[in-house]
C-alpha cells in the first residue's frame, strides 16, 4: 500500500512539474506575441509620422512627427526608396547596409520575421526584432535547458544515492555471510584435526582439509568486500596456476582447462585472495557456458607495462549487445543464479586493482574471450 502511495505521489509531482513548465512556456509565448504586436504598432506609427512629415508644409508644426521618428532607439529598421535606392536606417550596422549584397540578404530576413510596411508606393519600411524580443524568444529554450540540467542533476543524485545504498546492502550481506561462515568453519577445522588422529584414510582427510581451507578463503574474501584490500607484489603466474589447479580437480571430465604462458615469474601488485576469486568466477562462468564437451584456455601475456590474462571458452557465446550488461549486478542467463559473479570480478579488478576487465569477442555457439589487464 505504501509503495503504491509513493508511486502515486511521484506521478502527481511529475505531472504537476510538467503542467507548471507548460504554463510558463505558454505565458512566455503570449508575452512574446504581445511585445511583437506592440513593436508592430510602434513601426506603423513611425511610418505614419514619416509620411505626415514628408507631406507637411514648410510652415507646419512637425515637432511631434520628428519626436516619433527619433524615438525609435531599439528596433532595427531600414526604409528604402525603390526608385532611387536611397536609405534611411536606424539601429543598424553600417557595414551591413552599405553593402548592397548584404543589405538584400538582410531585407529578406527582416521580411520573413515581420511584414514590411509600405509608406508610399516607392518607399517600404523593413524592421527586425528588438533585443528584448530576441531575449524573450530564446527564454523558453533556456528554461528547458535549465530544467533538463536540473532533472539530470536530480537523476544522477538519486541514482548515485541508490547505488550507494545497494553497495552498503551488499557489503553488509557479505560481512554478515563471512561472520556466519566463521562459526561452523572453526568447528570443522577442529573436527579435521581430530580425524587426523583417528584411524581414517589420510587421503580423505587431506581432501576435507582442502575444502575447509577453501571455506576459510571464501570467508576472508567476503570479509574484505567494502574495504580497500592490501596489494602486494606477487608472481601472478603462480597465483593464476594455483587457482586453476583447484578448479581442474573439481571440473567436469569432459571439459579441459589449459594454462598458457611464456614466462615463469611476473611480479604484479595484487590481493591474492580477491584475484583468485576473479579467475574462479571467470572459469565457473565458462563452465556454465559449455553445455557438454569443450575447453577453457587461460593465456597470460607479459606486455610492456601491463599483464594480459585472456580466458577463452568454447561455450554458447554472448550477444554483442550484452558485452557490458554481463557485468551489471543481477544480470544472469541461468535459471538459478544471482548474477553477481562478473559484477564482483569487475569491481575487484577495476575498483580495487585499477585494471580493466571486458569481453573482447564472442560468437554464438562458438565461444567467448574475457580479458583482464593489470598494471605491473
Amino acid at each position: 500500500m505504501k509503495q503504491f502511495q509513493s508511486k502515486y505521489i511521484r506521478w502527481i509531482l511529475v505531472l504537476s512539474s510538467l503542467l507548471i513548465v507548460i504554463l510558463i512556456l505558454w505565458n512566455t509565448w503570449q508575452f512574446f506575441q504581445k511585445i511583437k504586436i506592440a513593436e508592430r504598432d510602434k513601426m506603423e506609427i513611425w511610418a505614419a509620422a514619416q509620411k505626415h512629415f514628408a507631406e507637411s508644409d514648410l510652415n507646419a508644426d512637425t515637432s511631434l512627427d520628428l519626436k516619433i521618428i527619433k524615438n525609435n532607439t531599439n528596433i532595427p529598421m531600414l526604409a528604402i526608396y525603390s526608385d532611387t535606392e536611397e536609405l534611411y536606417t536606424s539601429n543598424m550596422d553600417s557595414l551591413l547596409v552599405n553593402s548592397k549584397e548584404k543589405r538584400n540578404v538582410l531585407i529578406k530576413k527582416m521580411a520573413l520575421k515581420n511584414k514590411p510596411i509600405k509608406i508610399y508606393d516607392t518607399i517600404v519600411l523593413y524592421y527586425g526584432n528588438s533585443s528584448l524580443v530576441k531575449k524573450i524568444r530564446y527564454y523558453p529554450l533556456l528554461l528547458l535547458l535549465l530544467l533538463a540540467l536540473f532533472s539530470g542533476v536530480v537523476y544522477f543524485f538519486l541514482r548515485s544515492s541508490r547505488i550507494s545504498d545497494q553497495n552498503k546492502l551488499w557489503v553488509g550481506m557479505a560481512k554478515e555471510t563471512a561472520h556466519q561462515i566463521g562459526t561452523p568453519l572453526s568447528s570443522l577445522m577442529g573436527w579435521t584435526e581430530l580425524l587426523k588422529m583417528e584411524q581414517v584414510d589420510q587421503d580423505y582427510v587431506a581432501e576435507i582439509e582442502k575444502d575447509v581451507l577453501r571455506l576459510k578463503n571464501i570467508s576472508e574474501r567476503f570479509s574484505k568486500i567494502g574495504s580497500l584490500p592490501e596489494l602486494k607484489p606477487k608472481n601472478i603466474i603462480a597465483e593464476t596456476e594455483k587457482a586453476l589447479i583447484y578448479l581442474k580437480s573439481r571440473s567436469p571430465k569432459n571439459v579441459t582447462i589449459d594454462f598458457l604462458t611464456q614466462k615463469h615469474d611476473i611480479q604484479v601488485p595484487i590481493n591474492t585472495q580477491l584475484y583468485s576469486w576473479v579467475i574462479e568466477n571467470l572459469i565457473k562462468n565458462a563452465l556454465d557456458a559449455i553445455k557438454s564437451k569443450g575447453g577453457i584456455t587461460v593465456e597470460l601475456q607479459d606486455l610492456e607495462n601491463k599483464v594480459k590474462i585472456a580466458v577463452t571458452d568454447t561455450g554458447k557465446g554472448i550477444p554483442h549487445n550484452e558485452f557490458k550488461a554481463v557485468f551489471k549486478p543481477g544480470f544472469t542467463t541461468k535459471k538459478r543464479g544471482w548474477g553477481l559473479g562478473l559484477s564482483l570480478a569487475k569491481r575487484i579488478i577495476e575498483d580495487y586493482h585499477k585494471g580493466k576487465i571486458f569481453v573482447k569477442k564472442s560468437e554464438l555457439n562458438k565461444g567467448t574471450v574475457f580479458v583482464i589487464l593489470l598494471k605491473k
